[in-house]
């Protein structure tokens, strides 16, 4: 939930907690709004016991709420918080220390951000799509493009902005501010949504403008009239594995088969740099990065300075 008031809180979450009877209810949402610590507390206090945090510097920005900061604020109400930071402590450390390092964004709180409603676009594809704009050097495009996701979002006659379709709004988006021409080049995904292949309802709810230029292209004539295969569990398991759990082959299934048996050929993580690593180990580490040509520490009794001889 990336863009729910305290206010809508309060009405929707005892309406969800009634009819799932026992079933049991927890609270994901991102902090895109501003919004979202707000709405925890609220949700807490109409019946909610489980809900979905990260750790600094994980936390805030387009992600989830602060654990921190979310217990510190309960516990401040009256309530019990299950969350022992003393073993988070380290892990905030472990991962703020990488961040630096690597010159990562450190996760931020919002400001109340009202344009979050236009487009809608969730805080895990707006992060993917920051990085993959950084990635070409274009990360500065970042509200250009969210502002473009809400026009094309209006041009597929608002789908609801969740995987997959959140997606393909936000490609589009992103292709058609990167092109510098609207709908100039599309994606097979929004050729299939046009077609009707991700909603039959698609079609119909399009502007008739942009389905045109949508499918007058020869790539669309590849794809009309094609259906995805509907396999049976059986057939599934045949193809990804016959042995492997139900855990491995969801994986198999959304990653791919080549991705997991990467993952499981993978060999031992690289040991990093952290908060609790010695001072030597911080100096060796730093002294291996090419941009790093001086390292000057100072504490009391004790100062240090080195630096890297400059190429003639």
């Amino acid at each position: 939930m990336s863009a729910v008031t305290p206010e809508r809180a309060r009405s929707l979450i005892p309406a969800i907690l009634q009819n799932a009877g026992a079933v049991p209810v927890e609270y994901h949402a991102h902090c895109n709004n501003g919004l979202a610590t707000l709405c925890y507390i609220e949700a807490v206090k109409h019946g909610i016991t489980a809900l979905h945090t990260a750790v600094p510097p994980l936390a805030n920005a387009s992600s989830q709420p602060s654990i921190v900061n979310v217990a510190s604020n309960l516990r401040a109400l009256g309530y019990t918080a299950l969350v022992n930071e003393d073993e988070i402590k380290p892990v905030e450390e472990h991962f703020t220390a990488i961040a630096k390092r690597d010159g990562l964004a450190i996760g931020k709180p919002f400001a109340y951000d009202i344009s979050q409603y236009s487009h809608q676009v969730p805080g895990g594809v707006i992060s993917n799509l920051r990085h993959q704009l950084r990635v070409i050097g274009k990360e500065d495009k970042l509200p250009e493009t969210l502002e473009e996701a809400a026009r094309v979002r209006a041009d597929f006659g608002y789908p609801i902005m969740v995987t997959p379709l959140s997606q393909f709004v936000v490609s589009q988006a992103a292709i058609n501010i990167i092109v510098g021409e609207r709908y100039k080049e599309v994606s097979d995904q929004v050729i299939q949504y046009g077609l009707g292949i991700w909603g039959r309802e698609a079609p119909e709810i399009m502007d008739p403008e942009v389905k045109d230029k949508i499918l007058n292209r020869r790539r669309a004539k590849d794809w009309h009239g094609w259906t995805p295969p509907d396999l049976s569990l059986d057939q599934v398991r045949k193809k990804l594995g016959a042995t492997v759990s139900d855990e491995e082959l969801l994986l198999r299934v959304y990653a791919g088969p080549q991705a997991v048996d990467a993952l499981k050929s993978a060999s031992a993580p690289k040991s990093q740099v952290n908060g609790r690593r010695t001072l030597l180990e911080l100096v060796e580490q730093l002294s291996k990065k090419r941009y790093c040509h001086q390292v000057y520490i100072s504490k009391k009794g004790f100062s240090l300075n080195l630096g890297k001889q400059q190429p003639r």
